[in-house]
Order: C-alpha cells, then structure tokens, then sequence
C-alpha cells in the first residue's frame, strides 16, 4: 500500500487504535516512525515498542497505555508538518505544547527528538506532531 505521508498514517493508526481501545497497534516499520515510537515510550505516552518481522515485512507494535482501562494516556496526537507545507522552526522558536504539558517532535540535523531535547542542543528543524 502507497501512503504518501507515513508519519500521518503512523499517528491515524495510534488514534483510531485507541479509540477501538485496543491493547496494541501493529505499524508498517520505518527508520522514521522507529524514532517516534522511542520518544512515545521514553516520555511514557506508550507501554512499549517491539520491532518485528511479520510475514517478511518489518513492523512496529506499539502497546497502547490507558488510565483506569478507559482513558488513553495520549489525548491528542496532531500532524504539523505536511508533504505539502514543511514547518520549520529555529531553536528559540520551538513550540510548546500546552504550555509544557505536552511534546512536539522534532526532526534535527543530530536526529528526531523532542523540542526541550532541540532546546537544550540549541538546534533547530522541521516539526513533525504534537502529542498531548
């Protein structure tokens, strides 16, 4: 299947897997979306991250985390910069979401990582979702 923004996709299948209330959502795997997925679990969105190989293609399972069995852990996931439209920002200029309380993703030249990871490194580059 040709999907022209992997990332989107890969955060549509977190979403809707948690709106099924699903345990654990299978990825199509990608050096990228590898990123993404450690950052999720070191900051404590997710349970874990497994690379695997399911039928000769490498996926990504992800266990989803929930409050209380009910309410997911991640609350908002939001795609920013698109193929379409590229948002970049420099170091000074890196969002904050919801004050702190969430995390924006960003892509560097040293690697993907979060903006309070780019701040600290004093690096700028293209942001690629908010999670909250």
């Amino acid at each position: 299947m040709l999907v022209n923004d992997p990332i989107a996709d890969m955060l549509t299948r977190i979403r809707n897997a948690q709106v099924a209330r699903h345990d654990v959502v299978t990825i199509p795997a990608s050096n990228t979306k590898k990123a993404i997925a450690k950052i999720l679990l070191d900051e404590g969105y997710v349970k874990s991250v497994d690379c695997v190989t399911e039928e000769g293609y490498p996926v990504i399972k992800i266990a989803l985390k929930y409050l209380d069995k009910k309410q997911p852990v991640i609350r908002g996931l939001r795609r920013i910069s698109k193929p379409g439209l590229r948002v970049y920002a420099a170091c000074e200029e890196l969002p904050r979401v919801l004050g702190g309380l969430g995390i924006a993703i960003v892509s560097t030249n040293r690697g993907i990582m979060t903006d309070r990871a780019a701040r600290k490194a004093k690096v700028g580059g293209e942001v690629l979702c908010y999670v909250w």
